[in-house]
């Protein structure tokens, strides 16, 4: 979690100041349609990546094969910091900060449609490539993050607000994180 620090402060300073500076009206507003959203499109994103990754036919993700085994870090490391803090950090740079900045310097030139279109691309392919940096991606994995992306970014794009794309984010990872552990009792 220590080495995700200086990769997390580093998305929270730019998102602090676009939200200090030119934050969008209604960016930061909360409805209990976020919460419907997040959890309907964020179990539905698991689902598809479950079957790109042809899921079917193998065991369970277990607590070992992401980071494990059990102990009481794992469950600060990877519950807090998988679960909340990077979908939290990662949605307010790639959905308030680029997206947004794209979309805005796009709209007058190019129209709002145009300009949402490349918004999604620049901030779900920034985001897919930022996860490569980290990790070598399978070609299912690169696009269920590109999906990831597009479906956070066209929620932030169609409702005007963040939280329901935070709350898909949460979702897929802590569905993945619940999966593991149940992998890891059932085995």
């Amino acid at each position: 979690m220590a080495s995700l620090l200086p990769l997390w402060l580093g998305m929270a300073a730019p998102a602090a100041l676009f939200l200090v500076r030119s934050r969008p009206k209604g960016l930061l507003r909360f409805r209990a349609t976020d919460l419907v959203w997040g959890l309907g499109l964020g179990l539905g994103l698991r689902l598809v990546q479950g079957v790109l990754e042809r899921a079917d036919l193998q065991p369970f993700p277990t607590v070992q094969s992401i980071g494990g085994p059990f102990s009481s870090g794992w469950w600060l490391e990877q519950v807090l910091a998988s679960g909340v803090v990077a979908p939290v950090a990662e949605e307010f740079f790639f959905r308030a900060v680029i997206l947004v900045t794209v979309y805005r310097l796009l709209r007058r030139q190019t129209g709002a449609v145009a300009a949402g279109a490349a918004a999604l691309l620049c901030s779900a392919g920034t985001f897919v490539l930022l996860h490569e940096a980290f990790a070598l991606l399978s070609v299912a994995a690169a696009v269920q993050l590109f999906f990831v992306g597009v479906v956070c970014g066209a929620l932030v794009l169609l409702t005007g607000r963040i939280w329901g794309a935070v709350l898909v984010h949460i979702v897929y990872n802590v569905t993945f994180i619940g999966l593991a552990v149940i992998g890891s009792y059932a085995g």
